[in-house]
């Protein structure tokens, strides 16, 4: 897919139907690849580590997923991207899952968030070919156990694989793991808790301007707060800082032409 960049970080930009088909492609050939579902958190991460920024550089697709992302794509690029948003991507990937009768693997998340997502599934997706569900213990795995890993993931013949480890943790782990396992990992985040009902999503209206985080932030004051507080100041910072290069650059540009 086409890409663009916002202060080096890359964003691939297209129709929403062309993310899923995408996705659905590179999981029905086994193709080793990853998606990062990216929002204002994960911009900063790359942001201030470089090696995570090439990471997120190696993803075959990097879906906007951050209204502010796609705000950045219409003011830097005259683009007007649509947002591609994991806690949609994933229902909407399920079904494209169904039909073209391709199997889905569940990596991470806790034993308790797995459980609930296969009683979701029973009633919601009832005909998904499941894989198979894996919760990983919270410590650095060794080299047998990610061996292992790799084996039933392939084993298992899933097309898809849905990583559920939290932004980087889960883009390091799907980067590693790229020409390992023969499938297209997508880090879903905070998306399934949402889609299964345990976390709640915000209103329409709130999605639609930007607002999402403030509804997050409302919900989880004590764990988001000093996150929200700082990545989303900074990536104001960054965008205008952005935006003045690329202003002054056509600016100087266009002086060279009339001194010309």
């Amino acid at each position: 897919m086409e890409q663009k960049t916002l202060a080096e970080f890359p964003i691939s930009v297209g129709s929403y139907i062309s993310f899923v088909d995408k996705i659905i492609a590179l999981g029905k050939e086994h193709t080793s690849s990853f998606i990062c579902i990216a929002n204002v958190h994960m911009f900063i991460e790359a942001y201030k580590d470089e090696a995570f920024g090439e990471i997120i550089k190696k993803a075959s697709v990097v879906t906007p997923d951050g209204v502010p992302l796609t705000w950045g794509l219409s003011i830097l690029h005259g683009i007007k991207q649509v947002r591609v948003a994991g806690m949609d991507l994933l229902p909407d990937l399920m079904q494209k899952l169904i039909k073209n009768k391709l199997s889905v693997f569940f990596y991470g998340g806790t034993p308790n968030l797995l459980k609930q997502t296969r009683v979701y599934l029973k009633t919601s997706f009832p005909i998904l070919r499941q894989a198979g569900f894996y919760s990983p213990p919270f410590r650095e795995l060794s080299v047998l156990e990610n061996a292992a890993i790799i084996n039933r993931i392939n084993s298992s013949g899933a097309n898809i694989i849905f990583v559920i480890l939290g932004c980087p943790k889960q883009e390091k782990w799907m980067a590693s793991m790229k020409g390992k396992i023969n499938g297209c990992m997508i880090g879903i985040g905070g998306a399934l808790p949402v889609l299964i009902g345990i976390q709640k999503r915000a209103p329409l209206w709130m999605q639609g301007v930007g607002m999402e985080w403030l509804f997050r932030l409302y919900l989880e004051p004590k764990r988001l707060y000093r996150r929200y507080a700082i990545t989303n100041t900074l990536f104001f910072y960054v965008f205008f800082k952005e935006y003045i290069k690329i202003k002054l650059y056509s600016y100087l540009k266009m002086r060279r032409k009339k001194l010309n």
